[in-house]
């Protein structure tokens, strides 16, 4: 395990997502227009339908777990980092269904209804992410 301490002093936001906005787009833009360093973020709400990700090793790619219906946020957490200069949203989510079973993985994409309410922190210190050979994906290297 290594560490870095990243934050001492920290901005935080409140992101209320409306109906049918998209929530990985809208945190990208959120983190351009504000030119974050780095974010950590957590959230709760709903979607009307949202992609889960499973990361399959083999592949060294994800399986796209599509839910097209209505479901709560349980539970949302990631960061927000800057890849190849464009900004790189790693959030996981548990959605909520109807029946009360629940499903979770990497939060691929999705639209919001009626709301997502999500609580982002920014951390002044900048974090860049490269890509790991071994999984082939874009990891935080401090």
């Amino acid at each position: 395990m290594k560490e870095r301490l990243i934050q001492k002093e920290e901005e935080v936001y409140l992101l209320v997502f409306e109906k049918g906005d998209e929530v990985i787009e809208g945190l990208s833009n959120f983190y351009l227009s504000h030119q974050l360093a780095t974010a950590q973020l957590t959230g709760i709400g709903g979607f009307r339908d949202v992609s889960l990700g499973f990361f399959e090793p083999d592949r060294k790619d994800y399986k796209i777990i599509p839910i097209a219906e209505q479901v709560e946020v349980l539970s949302l957490s990631g960061t927000i980092t800057f890849y190849q200069g464009v900004p790189r949203v790693h959030a996981h989510v548990v959605v909520g269904k109807s029946d009360g079973t629940a499903h979770g993985g990497h939060l691929m994409g999705g639209h919001v209804w009626p709301t997502l309410e999500v609580v982002v922190n920014e951390s002044p210190q900048h974090l860049q992410r490269e890509i790991d050979k071994e999984t082939g994906l874009a990891l935080i290297r401090l």
